[in-house]
């Protein structure tokens, strides 16, 4: 009886173990994804003002559209990088996230 008590409070405190190591891997994670979005979104903003201020002082029509245009395909090339990096991350996230559960798994078996 006593043993399975000890066996027991073992696991449990093995799989707390691997929640909180689980936990701070996504603690890690979320902060690299916010610091990576507020540097994108400050940047975005930064280039949609040059932008628009070129577009303010453009002497001609023709000039005017080939700053939207210049600008269009930037902020697209841009959200394009962007999607894929944060994507990137998250896909990092989930990995980290699962690996505490991996090895409770492989012991398990």
């Amino acid at each position: 009886m006593m043993q399975s008590f000890e066996d027991a409070s073992k696991s449990g405190k093995e799989a707390m173990d691997t929640g909180l190591k689980s936990f701070a891997s996504l603690s890690k994670n979320v902060q690299a994804i916010t610091v990576e979005a507020t540097e994108y979104s400050k940047k975005a903003f930064e280039n949609g003002t040059a932008a628009f201020e070129k577009l303010t002082s453009a002497k001609s029509l023709d000039k005017a559209v080939e700053v939207q245009a210049d600008y269009a395909k930037q902020a697209y090339e841009g959200f394009v990088a962007q999607a894929t990096r944060m994507g990137e991350l998250y896909a990092e996230m989930a990995k980290e996230a699962y690996k505490p559960f991996e090895t409770a798994v492989a012991k398990a078996k």
